[in-house]
């Protein structure tokens, strides 16, 4: 799996009080959310007169220097990281996307995937729209822009979402008016806070702790939050009864020190690693994580189960998001180039490898041989998460079945093929349970194979009549 994207929009009412630029700020709250994906970034702001917007491929620190910071004029604005999950990793899909048109114009960053976005631009481009880009965020752009020829933002995104199908965070700018979006099922994060002089919205609450903010609460699934005027409104669009919160945020994806509707990432992992102990136990010598996403896990497990916690495999945080493979030769030094063992640690002992989740299984079997290599007695995986078995059609750039191991074998298959002494998954009502948040109200698509929306081809795990308000 990789990370999907992260969103940001900061307004400052009172800028005087604080000399510290929208830009700089966004770029702070960008550098935050940096986990959400690490293959472009962009910073959009507008200085009541017209949008600027500096964007380009890579990191955070390595697109944006203080001098461009500085050029980006303006008291609102919106910013993104990008891991593409739709559309081709080249520049011309970085966000935000802004869009000109006669009355103004209008930006738009966005987390998640449409599930109808080909539809949609198709219709689009018969209609006359160009497009630049193949990501479904320019076709909710041009679809915006469609409206506001017509009605109020308020109305406008109302008759947009009527139309999209799938999931979607939005920080939007129209002209020197930010909004926020969360989808009806609120299956993408999105919150908002306060920070000295205005207001600041973000993927994650980590961004606006960042920023020296205080968290004010989530944006609830179907609500338009707009900042107008040092004020905060509120629109719901969708009625609101039914959630479809994303389960691999909590298991993988959002910082531990984040807090996503309402739930403490931290302490969710935590007790996934709780649960993990109590449903697959196992003598042992010493509970490791799979660093980093299995730290936490790995520590509630280690209280749990009374066996202690010591680290068996230390990371390389400073790799960069790419490094060349020439070839089938060099696979041994590019799995040590990311991970090595701490061989004094290991040799000799029962080891429990604590890890989020199993995708392919190749890079669970390369690091079991590692420790393997290292000499421990024998390795026991246990897994943060159920066997993923379905596609991610919602925002997560996950494998096709054909590629997804838990899809085509058991657990003593996926055990085999691993190279572990044994293998133990999180179940579904233990990860549920682990998370706070009712079952009807997540997202376990590709644990089940059944989606909350409607997906051509698959099963929806009920018949949820999303009511949308008419305006």
């Amino acid at each position: 799996m990789r990370e999907e994207c992260g969103v940001v929009g900061i307004v400052q009412f009172k800028p005087e009080s604080n000399p510290v630029p929208s830009a700089l700020r966004i770029y702070y709250a960008l550098y935050a959310l940096q986990h959400r994906g690490q293959e472009s970034a962009g910073i959009a702001v507008h200085d009541g007169k017209r949008p600027e917007t500096l964007k380009g491929m890579g990191l955070v620190p390595e697109i944006f220097n203080k001098e461009d910071l500085v050029i980006l004029k303006g008291d609102v604005g919106i910013g993104h990281v990008r891991y593409s999950t739709s559309g081709d990793s080249r520049i011309e899909n970085c966000q935000p996307f802004i869009v000109n048109y006669k009355s103004g114009s209008v930006a738009l960053a966005h987390n998640g995937n449409l599930v109808n976005g080909l539809d949609l631009r198709s219709q689009l481009e018969g209609e006359g729209h160009v497009f630049v880009a193949n990501s479904d965020t320019e076709v909710i752009a041009h679809l915006l822009v469609k409206e506001l020829l017509k009605h109020d933002p308020v109305e406008a995104m109302g008759n947009v979402i009527k139309q999209l199908n799938g999931s979607y965070s939005l920080s939007i700018m129209i002209d020197d008016l930010l909004m926020a979006v969360r989808d009806p099922l609120g299956i993408k994060p999105l919150c908002f806070g306060t920070i000295d002089s205005g207001y600041v919205v973000a993927s994650e609450s980590v961004a606006i702790d960042t920023l020296n903010g205080e968290l004010v609460r989530d944006v609830k699934p179907g609500e338009l939050v707009i900042f107008r005027d040092g004020e905060v409104e509120s629109h719901q669009l969708s009625d609101g009864r039914y959630c479809a919160h994303c389960v691999f945020e909590y298991v993988y994806f959002a910082r531990p020190d984040s807090i996503i509707d309402g739930q403490l990432v931290y302490r969710v992992r935590e007790r996934i690693g709780e649960r993990l102990a109590h449903e697959h136990p196992i003598d042992a010598d010493m509970v490791s994580p799979v660093p980093d996403s299995g730290i936490t896990s790995a520590i509630g497990f280690s209280r749990k189960s009374g066996i202690n916690y010591e680290e068996s495999l230390m990371k390389n945080r400073y790799i960069g998001r790419t490094f060349i493979l020439p070839g089938q030769a060099m696979r041994e030094t590019a799995v040590r180039l990311k991970m090595n063992t701490i061989d004094e640690n290991i040799k000799g002992k029962k080891v429990i490898l604590v890890d989020d989740s199993i995708v392919r299984g190749t890079t669970s079997r390369r690091i079991i041989d590692m420790v393997r290599k290292a000499g421990a007695k024998e390795v026991h995986a246990r897994i943060g998460s159920p066997p993923i078995v379905a596609p991610c059609y919602l925002g997560i750039d996950m494998a096709s079945r054909d590629e997804l191991i838990a899809a085509h074998k058991t657990i003593p298959g996926v055990e085999a093929v691993i190279n572990a002494d044994s293998l133990g998954y999180l179940s579904v009502d233990g990860l549920v349970e682990a998370i706070g948040i009712d079952r009807d109200d997540l997202c376990l698509g590709c644990l089940t194979s059944a989606y909350p929306v409607e997906i051509p081809g698959e099963n929806i795990c009920q018949r949820r009549q999303l009511k949308l308000h008419e305006f």
